[in-house]
């Protein structure tokens, strides 16, 4: 294991703006696996490591994941990566079929979890969007009667 290439857990937190205790606790909810540690046991991550945490920030901050969500997208994206290097070490053809229909089905999931969340933030823009129309047409009236007001004065 090269020093290198793994960073200890106040780097990754600078990095990815979180805090060393959110790392901790990703990793005690089961989000990250525990990392390779020193022989002082400090934490060390790996370039795996930050790109799942990378993942979880965006799936995060981006879309509004609640962390139980996020543990399923994580766990998905880790069974389409064991079923792609499956489906490259087999040998006979109804494996490497088994191992897409499998992956397919992970993905036509994480499909459905995307649009649900997409639906929910359409609504939210569409009830905005209706909230927006009725304030304008308030706002009319209200500039109209005071413009009906300026030209009764000035009668």
């Amino acid at each position: 294991m090269s020093a290198e290439r793994y960073l200890q857990i106040g780097e990754v937190a600078e990095q990815l703006a979180l805090t060393p205790r959110t790392l901790r606790y990703y990793e005690e909810i089961g989000l990250l696996a525990p990392p390779s540690r020193m022989e002082g046991g400090f934490r060390l991550y790996s370039a795996a490591d930050i790109d799942r945490l990378e993942s979880i920030v965006q799936l995060k901050r981006l879309l509004g994941f609640s962390l139980r969500e996020i543990k399923q997208v994580v766990e998905a994206m880790e069974s389409l990566k064991l079923l792609r290097q499956e489906s490259k070490q087999a040998s006979d053809l109804e494996t490497k079929r088994d191992s897409l229909r499998k992956g397919l089905e992970i993905l036509e999931q994480q499909v459905e979890v995307l649009d649900g969340r997409m639906r929910q933030v359409a609504e939210l823009r569409d009830q905005f969007n209706e909230r927006s129309r009725r304030v304008r047409e308030r706002l009319q009236q209200i500039e109209a009667e005071l413009q009906a007001v300026v030209v009764e004065t000035s009668s």
